[in-house]
């Protein structure tokens, strides 16, 4: 976490939302960049963090209706490039 940095407007530190993990390693959950308000994905494992442009909003929308009540409301109803 401490080497990452949006690719939007390269912030850093950026915050984790961890759902599920195994051993010491994030299987599912979000990286969130308080500046721009973007969320990036954690899907098996892999940080999905691209620009908008390259993203799959039909996958992000998808996640974030899976874990609408486990993640904060600044994640689900402010993130950009979309939110629920």
């Amino acid at each position: 976490m401490e080497i990452l940095a949006c690719p939007i407007d390269k912030h850093f530190p950026l915050d984790i939302f961890e759902l599920s993990s195994k051993d010491e390693t994030v299987s599912e959950g979000v990286i969130f960049c308080s500046k721009c308000s973007r969320f990036y994905p954690i899907i098996d494992e892999i940080p999905i963090m691209l620009p908008d442009e390259l993203r799959d909003k039909n996958q992000d929308i998808e996640f974030l209706k899976k874990y609408k009540g486990s993640l904060p409301e600044k994640v689900i109803n402010n993130s950009s490039p979309w939110h629920l």
